[in-house]
């Protein structure tokens, strides 16, 4: 599968989502840094530019209630049935454990 969502483009809505949120949860940059435990010069470059390191992201995301919701999107999506027949053609080998790519 071809993704046609680039890194940098991922950074920009990542950005856009967070201060969105801010601002609808009414904290002020100071305010959100603060309570995240993030210094106000890392949160400001984040809202700026979208660089941020993976921890700091995750305070901001915590504070803002967004950080389960994120989660949950990265887990694998369970396979629903409508019937035994749906369950048995399916049959899929078992998800590898380690990776075969170095």
């Amino acid at each position: 599968m071809i993704s046609l969502l680039t890194v940098p483009k991922a950074q920009d809505r990542l950005r856009e989502h967070l201060k969105a949120r801010r601002l609808l949860l009414g904290f002020t940059q100071e305010g959100l840094a603060n309570r995240a435990g993030v210094s106000l010069p890392t949160l400001r470059k984040f809202e700026q530019k979208g660089v941020i390191s993976l921890e700091s992201f995750l305070k901001l995301s915590m504070v803002l209630n967004a950080l389960e919701p994120l989660v949950a999107a990265l887990e694998p999506k369970q396979e629903e049935f409508s019937s035994i027949d749906d369950v048995l053609s399916n049959k899929k080998s078992k998800p590898r454990k380690t990776g075969w790519r170095s």
